[in-house]
């Protein structure tokens, strides 16, 4: 395989670079490593359930669930991505990784997590047809519309987080390849090259922090407008129930957003956090969302919770 080498003796297709873990946390690695483990069993575990219910049931064959869906498969290729590569640096030390490994790693890290915050603007949309446009619901998201609804989730995470790949691909690297994380992200690789990364900079934060922006504003005004036509309901157990349907979904959007804000923050403002936290933060980003998510609608959609019930407990008595 021909290696490209510039003439300062930098490499534009490096061999592997080393991912190192948790600075500063080496020596407990193996114990952190276990409640990882466990987090993520009850992911795998919750998503599975939730796509085998609205999967088998036919009526969870709606908007709403197939919504729901999509958002436990991204959840599963979120933590799927990170975690097992994770999982086997903290039992087995620093692990290689090879160039085209790193990048295909960041590009699934990044487009799973613009197609989270797209899947929930899209629910927060099927929230508000539903409450303020209850009789034309079946019209409003037919098969097709909602067809359009995913062509498009699908289109803008990968047009957004794409050109990542290409702005990798450029840099020449000549310094340490070992990355003091357990994942491969845009930024974190490109800060190894020997060439200006102002670019890599810009766009990756720029671009994606403006996406979810947008996304959380367009979230904020579908919710004023939940809110408004809720409370001009003419009784308490009417907007008690509108209320109800939307409760799950907020509790997704907080679990998904709060840590990402309060992680930009951390990463802007402080600067006397240490390096360690920051990291292991990260990983718990990866993992506690897409355990935490089939839980929050199984306990608060009533649907989902029936079905695990029978699934459960109904068949276990047979």
């Amino acid at each position: 395989m021909t290696i490209m080498v510039a003439s300062n003796g930098s490499s534009f297709n490096p061999g592997v670079f080393i991912l190192l873990g948790i600075p500063g946390l080496e020596q407990l690695h193996d114990y952190v490593g276990i409640p990882f483990f466990m987090i993520y069993l009850v992911a795998l575990a919750g998503n599975g359930v939730l796509l085998y219910l609205i999967f088998m049931e036919r009526s969870l064959h709606e908007p709403m669930f197939f919504l729901l869906s999509l958002l436990a498969a991204t959840d599963l290729i979120l933590s799927s991505t990170c975690v097992p590569k994770t999982l086997s640096i903290f039992w087995l030390g620093p692990q290689e990784i090879t160039f085209p490994g790193c990048l295909t790693q960041m590009f699934f890290l990044h487009f799973s997590f613009a197609m989270d915050s797209a899947i929930l603007l899209a629910m927060a949309f099927d929230r508000y047809v539903a409450i303020c446009f209850p009789l034309r619901y079946s019209t409003i998201l037919t098969p097709q519309v909602i067809s359009k609804i995913v062509m498009g989730i699908i289109s803008r995470s990968f047009c957004i987080i794409f050109p990542c790949v290409f702005l990798l691909k450029r840099l020449p690297f000549c310094r340490t390849l070992s990355i003091p994380h357990t994942y491969c992200e845009h930024i974190g690789v490109a800060r190894l090259a020997c060439a200006d990364i102002s670019i890599n900079i810009w766009y990756g934060f720029a671009v994606p922090v403006m996406t979810v922006i947008s996304d959380l504003m367009l979230i904020g005004i579908s919710y004023t407008l939940i809110l408004h036509a809720v409370f001009n309901l003419p009784s308490w157990n009417a907007r008690q129930k509108a209320l109800s349907t939307c409760g799950s979904h907020v509790g997704v959007i907080l679990t998904f957003y709060m840590p990402a804000i309060f992680s930009v923050l951390a990463h802007r403002f402080g600067h006397n956090i240490p390096h360690s936290f920051h990291i292991l933060f990260a990983n718990l980003y990866v993992t506690f969302p897409p355990a935490i998510n089939p839980i929050i609608y199984g306990v608060k959609t009533k649907q989902i919770w029936d079905k695990i019930n029978l699934l459960l407990f109904h068949k276990g008595n047979q």
